[in-house]
C-alpha cells in the first residue's frame, strides 16, 4: 500500500483543495465504482482523471465531452464496413470506450438516448453489446462531470449508477490559490501504481475488517436518513460496505475506522442540497456520543458551582457539597459508561475519555473546597 499512499500523497500535491476527491477516486478505483463530480468549468475536473490514468502505467483512458447531438460512434467506435457486407453490425472499439480502464465524460448528463442504453450497461454490468456478442469490457472507473443534475427518468438510471458524487468549485484559500498561480507547467515523473498493483490491491480490498459494530450503526444511520426523507437504494447500501474498506486501504488500513464512515457523506445524497443533512445524521450516529458526554460535563460544571457558591452557614455547605457529590459521581457513571460502549463499537473514544478526566478534576474540588 505504500505506493497506493505516494499516489494519493502527489496528485494532493498537485491538485489543490482536492484531497477528499481525490481519496474517493483512490477508492473507486479499488472498488470498481464511478465517479460523478458536479462544478462548474474549469475547476480541473478532466485533469484530474487524465493525471490519475497517466500515473497507472499500462492503463488506457478515453475522454470525450458529450453534446446533445453526440453519437455513439464518438464513444463506442464507428460501425465495421467489412462486417457490415457480412451483414453483421459490430463496431471498431479500438481507442474507444469500450477498450478503457479509466474513462472521463464532460457533460454526462448530455447524453441522448441513442448512447444511453449502451452506457448503462457498459459502467453497470461492464459489458458492451456490440452486434450480436455481449463483450466484457475492462473499464475499472468512470469518471464523469456535470453542471447540472438530470431531471428526467431515463438519466436518473445513469446518475444511481455512480456510487460517489462531489461537488467541486473554484479554489477557495487565497494561500492555495497563490500557490496554483506559481505551480509549474512541466510534467512530472508519471510515479504510481501498475495495473498489476492495482490488481493485487483490489484483491486486497475484501480482507480489510469492518467491525460488526459499524453495521449496527449502519442500519441506525439509514433510519435515521429515511424519516428525513433521505432514501438510498439497496444497492448503493450494499456497495457502500466495500468502497467503506477501499478508503481505508487509500489512508494505508486494514481496517475501517470512524473516519471512513465520514465518507459516506458522498455516497447518501442524492440532491446538493440533502448533503448537509446527511453529514449532519452522520455526525450524530457516529459522534452522539462526544455531544451526549459535553452535555453531561456541562451538567457537572453546573453541580460544581452550585456545590461552592457562597452558603450562609457550614452546615448548609455541607449539605450541597454531598448532594452535589452524589450527583456528581452518578455523572461520572453514565460518562463512564459512554466511553465503554464507544470502545466496544470501535467509535472513537479519546473525547469522552477526556471528559471523563475533567469530572473527575470537579469532583475533587467540590471534596477540597467545599468543606
Amino acid at each position: 500500500m505504500e505506493k497506493l499512499a505516494k499516489l494519493r500523497d502527489a496528485l494532493t500535491e498537485r491538485f489543490l483543495e482536492r484531497d477528499e476527491v481525490i481519496r474517493g477516486m483512490l477508492a473507486a478505483l479499488l472498488a470498481g465504482e464511478h465517479v460523478l463530480l458536479l462544478g462548474p468549468v474549469g475547476t480541473a475536473k478532466s485533469m484530474l482523471a487524465v493525471e490519475l490514468c497517466r500515473r497507472i502505467e499500462g492503463a488506457d483512458y478515453f475522454g470525450w465531452l458529450l453534446t446533445r447531438f453526440s453519437t455513439p460512434e464518438e464513444l463506442f467506435g464507428a460501425i465495421s464496413l467489412r462486417e457490415l457486407e457480412r451483414d453483421r453490425y459490430v463496431r471498431v472499439t479500438t481507442g474507444k470506450l469500450p477498450e478503457a480502464h479509466i474513462a472521463f465524460l464532460d457533460e454526462i448528463f448530455k447524453a441522448n438516448s441513442a448512447i444511453l442504453n449502451s452506457l448503462l450497461s457498459l459502467v453497470n454490468e461492464r459489458v458492451f453489446h456490440n452486434g450480436e456478442s455481449a463483450t466484457p469490457v475492462p473499464l475499472i472507473t468512470l469518471v464523469a462531470a456535470s453542471n447540472e443534475l438530470p431531471d428526467e427518468g431515463d438519466l436518473m438510471a445513469l446518475f444511481d449508477r455512480f456510487m460517489l458524487r462531489y461537488t467541486v468549485d473554484y479554489i477557495e484559500e487565497d494561500f492555495r490559490f497563490l500557490k496554483m498561480l506559481s505551480m509549474s507547467e512541466r510534467a512530472e515523473s508519471p510515479a504510481g501504481l501498475t495495473l498489476a498493483d492495482l490488481d493485487d490491491l483490489r484483491a486486497r480490498v475484501d480482507l480489510v475488517e469492518l467491525h460488526s459494530a459499524w453495521l449496527g450503526d449502519l442500519v441506525e444511520l439509514r433510519r435515521r436518513l429515511k424519516a428525513k426523507g433521505i432514501i438510498a437504494s439497496d444497492r448503493r447500501w450494499r456497495k457502500a460496505i466495500r468502497l467503506l474498506k477501499a478508503w481505508a486501504m487509500v489512508d494505508g488500513r486494514l481496517q475501517v475506522e470512524a473516519q471512513d464512515l465520514a465518507q459516506l457523506v458522498h455516497v447518501l445524497w442524492n440532491d446538493p442540497a440533502e448533503r448537509e443533512e446527511v453529514r449532519l445524521t452522520l455526525q450524530e450516529v457516529f459522534l452522539g456520543h462526544e455531544d451526549k458526554a459535553r452535555e453531561l460535563l456541562f451538567q457537572a460544571r453546573e453541580v460544581r458551582d452550585y456545590a461552592l457558591q457562597r452558603w450562609p452557614d457550614a452546615e448548609m455547605a455541607m449539605r450541597a457539597s454531598i448532594e452535589a457529590h452524589t450527583k456528581l459521581k452518578r455523572i461520572h457513571a453514565q460518562v463512564h459508561a459512554l466511553a465503554e460502549s464507544a470502545t466496544q463499537r470501535r467509535r472513537r473514544a479519546d473525547a469522552v475519555v477526556q471528559i471523563l478526566g475533567e469530572i473527575e478534576i470537579l469532583q475533587r474540588q467540590i471534596l477540597e473546597e467545599g468543606v
